[in-house]
């Protein structure tokens, strides 16, 4: 694992001083992490997408398999516009984008995310799988089903999260501009 945390926050993103990341984390532009959400990088490098929402007790981790050591080129990608809820814990291989992880569900190692999935409340996944494009997750027997309509847009809640979060929680700052970063190169 590096040394540091290596944290990398970009405009418009609202990342809550009270949440724990730990390892190479990117936030990219719009994402909001609420506090208590937990973050970690253990195996390599996570990047989210645009838009991302982590909700309060949130896990989202990306594990050392067992004798490994940290490796850069590892990297958990993150599409955008992903919703993780209150209490679901997420290790998958892969998440494309507009997923929703309900509150209190476990995604494992093995699982690849593809996009437009929703994984309902309770649900655990510890199979090795890859979830075809708009399967909603359900039920006690974890029944997969095409969904019948895309997801919604989650732009209404994340322009509320925007105003409302910085009046009641301290705020990390963000700290990198990929303009700035192009123009040193």
């Amino acid at each position: 694992m590096p040394v540091e945390n290596n944290i990398k926050i970009l405009p418009k993103s609202v990342v809550c001083d009270e949440s724990t990341l730990t390892g190479d984390i990117t936030f990219s532009t719009g994402c909001v992490v609420h506090p208590s959400a937990t973050v970690i990088a253990e195996a390599g490098p996570i990047i989210f997408g645009e838009n991302c929402i982590i909700e309060e007790y949130a896990t989202i981790a990306h594990e050392l398999a067992e004798g490994a050591s940290w490796d850069a080129n590892n990297i958990l990608s993150i599409g955008s516009h992903n919703v993780f809820e209150v209490g679901c814990t997420v290790k998958a291989a892969r998440i494309g984008d507009k997923n929703v992880f309900e509150s209190k569900s476990f995604v494992g190692k093995g699982v690849t995310v593809s996009s437009g999935c929703v994984i309902g409340a309770g649900i655990r996944m510890r199979t090795v799988q890859l979830l075809p494009e708009n399967t909603i997750v359900y039920g006690q027997q974890a029944l997969q089903r095409e969904a019948i309509d895309k997801q919604g847009s989650q732009t209404l809640q994340i322009d509320f999260l925007r105003k409302v979060l910085p009046n009641y929680h301290h705020l990390r700052k963000p700290n990198y501009d990929p303009k700035k970063a192009r123009s040193v190169v």
